[in-house]
């Protein structure tokens, strides 16, 4: 886990102009066993690690989705199928599905947020009889930056799917507005729901707040946070928040150990 395994570029395609979806395939061995809302450390040769979120596990590959914004993520982005980078993992914690076995389901998206759901998403679609309604919900900024869109059409056939974006252009003809809007529309009962939240830090906060203003139980909310990762094994504390590692203690983490520390710029 801590030396970087070589992986082969399999396939690589843009999703948006500044994001790209890699699928990797190990060299050497078998892919180790990630789970939905773990992420790798992965880099290119010269460049330095970065963390990346899984946003697609199966048939033996890996998918990552990253947005180039610094000199290591834009090499990573830009890699060429057929390419060997280099990647650890898996790291942190995982969404805990099981907590959501015979309740309602509620995922909730902002922007780039929604690559590490997307396993969560293709968990409950293929084991959608294990879940009483499930429901997404998905902001973005306008509607040329909604991220996997050809997939659209049949999570809405399996669960419900709400979008909203911030400002419109035409042909959007969906709501405009945060994605807290979402709430009162979508199917489920507080007391039964386990929700699972990423996206920008303050979206989560407010989405947090929203859910359990309207019923659904602290421990029931669960967020995946993101901090500058350089170890991923919890000893340089370049990601500490508060009494945590983001590292090793998250990135996924329940809303009740972390309400306080979340606000506290706001108190």
């Amino acid at each position: 886990m801590n030396v970087p395994r070589r992986y082969r570029i399999e396939a690589s395609y843009p999703e948006l102009p500044d994001t790209q979806t890699i699928v990797v395939r190990p060299l050497d061995d078998a892919v180790p066993e990630f789970q939905p809302g773990q992420f790798a450390m992965i880099s290119t040769f010269g460049n330095a690690e970065v963390p990346i979120s899984v946003s697609r596990i199966g048939d033996g590959e890996l998918h990552h989705t990253i947005r180039g914004v610094g000199a290591a993520s834009r090499s990573l982005a830009g890699v060429r199928v057929g390419e060997t980078i280099g990647l650890r993992g898996p790291f942190g914690t995982s969404w805990p599905l099981e907590a959501a076995d015979g309740k309602d389901l509620l995922i909730l998206a902002g922007g780039l947020g929604l690559a590490p759901l997307r396993p969560v998403i293709d968990h409950a679609v293929a084991n959608r009889d294990r879940y009483s309604d499930v429901a997404l919900l998905y902001g973005t900024r306008e509607p040329a930056q909604l991220l996997y869109p050809q997939e659209h059409i049949a999570w809405g056939q399996s669960l419900q799917l709400l979008r909203i974006v911030d400002h419109a252009t035409a042909p959007w003809h969906g709501p405009v507005g945060m994605i807290t809007n979402l709430i009162a529309k979508a199917n489920f009962g507080p007391l039964d729901t386990v929700a699972f939240i990423c996206g920008p830090e303050v979206m989560m906060r407010f989405c947090a707040r929203e859910l359990e203003r309207v019923g659904v139980p602290r421990h029931q909310l669960f967020l995946s946070l993101e901090r500058n990762m350089k170890c991923a094994v919890g000893f340089c504390g370049h990601c500490q928040f508060a009494g945590h590692f983001i590292c090793r203690d998250g990135p996924v983490l329940g809303y009740d150990r972390i309400a306080r520390e979340l606000w506290v710029r706001d108190l």
